[in-house]
């Protein structure tokens, strides 16, 4: 069969049983793995040790591994057979903020710290590749590992698979990943189908007036009056040019003008983020946000032609297959018991996985793994008053966290591969 046409098989149970064996006798190597990496947090595109140390860990899989692809994107591929051809994908960067856990292993580096749960995807996949490799009697086909640099600035992905280097990636029949889900609990997976992330674009505007007097208005042009009206009319796009079915959120992050009381300033700068989900709806709200940019500076008598810049930033939305997203159902009902996968809604959140679904035109499928304790914490009141993703406290109850990832990821990706 064509190695990117997947087998939607049953769930490999002999598999399963195999790396639960793994597991049993590995989760402290895992967690070892796991602890060293939050421990050296790395920024985007600055992930040299962390993917030094995937690359090791695949290598002595018995992994064919390309290294800095797309910077310093890792890829493993471990080939054993005719049969479908899987892609997994993990990020490994960490996130530009003090860590406040009061962890054993917290970050060693001041002012970064892994506040996303990059740690807990990068050990995993070093540990999915490892059971792979050494049970291949039990699975036919090609997987690939891919650790990803540069997923927080939405920049990583898309790096690799403009890297020349990526034509030697086998072509997969599916993209997975995982991410660690800070509103379930540990033990359960939520799963989204469908629409799961937003586009998410960064606009800059500058809104050109003329400066002035703050005494004498009438002699200027002002923008900060037009900035203000801009605000406004944003939310009009939201509530009255676009269809109330559609989700679209329009955030005014950031607004510089002036610098005295009394200076009427020459120009204002802003800057916007955009989220929808449809490409259609996207160029839509695109195009009313420049008109109504253009409009309210011209009624608020700036003659000067404001500037729109879109494309500041952009990530396409994800989406989810039905089918594959089912299937997964299936397979991790069979793992960890029925009313323990949990369907979510999407988020108007960003991710770059996108990149590589809208590159190689085949399904994919991003799930969450729970990742906190069941029980309120200290402070914390409740689950929803918990520390979320990429706050200083936040941090995974790791162990049981990793096991999951790991198993999850191994019971799906195999449940796709050709059988002996």
């Amino acid at each position: 069969m064509r190695p990117d046409r997947l087998l939607y098989g049953p769930f490999n149970e002999r598999f399963d049983k195999a790396s639960t064996v793994w597991l049993d006798k590995h989760s402290a190597q895992v967690f070892s793995l796991y602890k060293d990496i939050h421990s050296h947090p790395e920024l985007s595109g600055h992930e040299k040790r962390t993917s030094r140390i995937l690359a090791a860990r695949l290598k002595s899989a018995g992994l064919k591994v390309l290294e800095g692809v797309g910077g310093y994107g890792v890829v493993g591929i471990l080939s054993n057979g005719a049969g479908p051809t899987v892609l997994i994908r993990a990020d490994m960067d960490a996130l530009p903020v003090e860590e406040e856990t009061g962890l054993p292993y917290a970050s060693r580096t001041r002012g970064v710290m892994h506040a996303c749960g990059h740690d807990v995807h990068t050990a995993t996949l070093a540990a999915v590749a490892k059971v792979f490799s050494e049970n291949r009697p039990l699975w036919r086909g090609t997987a690939v590992f891919v650790g990803q640099p540069s997923e927080e600035t939405a920049s990583g992905a898309q790096a690799m698979v403009d890297d020349p280097r990526w034509k030697r990636v086998p072509r997969p029949g599916a993209c997975l990943g995982l991410h660690v889900d800070a509103d379930v609990p540990v033990g359960r997976i939520s799963l989204v189908s469908g629409w799961f992330t937003a586009n998410t674009d960064s606009i800059d505007v500058i809104i050109h007036g003329k400066g002035g007097h703050g005494a004498r208005p009438h002699e200027a042009e002002d923008p900060i009056v037009a900035a203000a009206q801009v605000i406004v009319a944003l939310q009009t796009i939201v509530t009255r040019r676009v269809d109330p079915i559609e989700p679209v959120v329009i955030t005014v992050g950031s607004i510089h003008a002036g610098q005295k009381h009394n200076i009427i300033p020459d120009r204002a700068v802003m800057q916007l983020t955009v989220r929808t989900f449809s490409p259609k709806v996207r160029r839509q709200v695109l195009s009313h946000i420049k008109e109504a940019v253009a409009d309210a500076s011209r009624a608020a008598g700036c003659r000067a032609r404001p500037e729109v810049k879109t494309g500041v930033e952009f990530t396409a939305a994800l989406y989810n297959d039905p089918r594959l997203c089912e299937h997964a159902r299936s397979v991790f009902t069979k793992i960890i018991g029925r009313g323990k996968v949990v369907a979510f809604p999407p988020t108007t959140g960003g991710e770059d996985f996108s990149v590589y679904v809208n590159a190689l035109r085949v399904p994919c499928l991003l799930y969450g793994v729970g990742a906190v304790s069941p029980r309120p914490l200290g402070r914390f009141r409740s689950p929803a008053g918990r520390p979320a993703l990429h706050s200083s406290r936040f941090a995974p109850v790791a162990q049981p966290t990793l096991r999951m990832c790991v198993r999850s990821m191994c019971a799906l990706a195999a449940s796709l591969m050709g059988r002996p």
